[in-house]
């Protein structure tokens, strides 16, 4: 029996997807292939380096460093404060100009996995959303794991939440248009503060969830979205996995099976088929590829080491229809070339035939970690700047 060390394990799953991105090719019709193949390449490049000496920095620890950017100059049109609300870290953004009326309030959890990503990361749209939609945006430092272990960024949110809404007046923000909003994991506990803040009948109705490239669901890794965009970055199918992992403080020893989704029973697939399935996505998004799984056999030792990812918590996706069916009026981003772009999709369909309204947009050139970019001048994206024009303007019509 060999033993691998589990420091070592991270390594090797990285190896592997710095070998599946340098040997595939961009799909056509992705925004600006050859400056997202070199930020790519750049980031495995020094991930590589410091994956080889391993005791000098963790694979998240690099990530976080990476990933927080370059910090914007000062706005001369905001006024910004820090807070922290029960160990929470906060950013308020709110402009200068004096309010015609009570402004809209708008929270934002930023993406990243649960693991990177900060208020940093994500300052650039925070702040163009408070400008151009002429409103208080609260941008909410969770904190991340494994040091703060799953599910604490879910409490991290909604304690904020509740800071702020409880605090409306102070902001001089209308009870009656809050927004909730985030991208990516931040998207999913956007998703997931809507569903809790149901039973919350003391406080304002949420007026809508801003959802840009949601991930909701850990049932089905092999959506049409999953197979077609498994090698594209910034966000490879593997990674997916890996992260969720990272996420739980879990060594990803089962990644492979994870992948088949032999971690999921047969009772489950059949309950929650009529909402998640390959069946239910239309059939213009098929067109670059789809092969039906083939009959694979549940393990239930894979299940038990990741089966937090099927909870109603982690996959807000298998909500009953008794909670789809009181959400807000809601606005989805996917992207074309995102794995998780069939999340968003099946979510859309579940809130529509709940009779929520829902304002879709669909980057067509569109990546996962896209607006990660936003702001960075000759760095940045152009399908990222449509993006946010249309949240903006989705925001703006509210």
């Amino acid at each position: 029996m060999v033993f691998i060390s589990p420091v070592v394990i991270p390594a090797l799953v990285l190896g592997g997807l710095f070998y599946d991105f340098f040997n595939s090719e961009l799909p056509p019709g992705i925004d600006q292939p050859l400056k997202l193949r070199v930020f790519h390449s750049l980031l495995i490049t020094t991930m590589i380096s410091i994956l080889e000496k391993l005791g000098i920095c963790s694979d998240l620890s690099l990530l976080r460093a990476v990933l927080d950017g370059i910090p914007p100059r000062r706005d001369s049109k905001l006024l910004i404060k820090d807070l922290k609300v029960d160990e929470v870290p906060l950013r308020i953004y709110q402009p200068k100009w004096p309010p015609t009326g009570k402004r809209r309030g708008i929270l934002y959890f930023h993406g990243g996995a649960g693991t990177f990503g900060s208020i940093r990361t994500f300052e650039r749209i925070c702040r163009y959303i408070a400008k151009k939609c002429d409103s208080v945006v609260v941008s909410v430092g969770y904190r991340l794991a494994p040091e703060h272990p799953y599910p604490g960024q879910y409490f991290d949110c909604l304690n904020a939440t509740l800071y702020f809404m409880r605090n409306l007046e102070e902001y001089h923000v209308d009870p009656a248009l809050i927004i909730i909003s985030g991208d990516s994991c931040g998207a999913n506990f956007a998703t997931v503060i809507c569903q809790i803040l149901l039973n919350k009948r003391d406080l304002p109705k949420v007026r809508a969830q801003v959802l840009l490239y949601p991930g909701l669901q850990g049932l089905d890794f092999h959506l049409p979205s999953y197979q077609q965009n498994a090698s594209v970055p910034m966000l490879f199918r593997k990674l997916v996995i890996y992260f969720c992992f990272r996420y739980l403080n879990k060594e990803p020893s089962v990644l492979e099976d994870v992948l088949q989704n032999c971690h999921v029973p047969e009772s489950m697939k059949q309950k929650y088929k009529k909402w998640i399935s390959a069946d239910i996505i239309p059939d213009e998004f098929k067109i670059r590829g789809y092969v039906p799984q083939k009959s694979i056999s549940y393990k239930p030792e894979v299940h038990e080491a990741i089966k937090e990812i099927l909870a109603i918590t982690f996959s807000p996706l298998l909500a009953e229809d008794s909670i789809i069916c009181q959400l807000p009026e809601s606005y989805i981003v996917t992207c074309e070339f995102d794995v998780l772009r069939d999340d968003g999709l099946l979510y859309k369909k579940r809130l529509e035939d709940n009779g929520i309204q829902v304002t879709w947009y669909h980057s067509e050139s569109g990546f996962h970690g896209i607006l990660a970019f936003f702001g960075y001048g000759i760095f940045s994206f152009l399908s990222g700047k449509k993006i946010m024009d249309s949240t903006v303007n989705y925001i703006n019509s509210l």
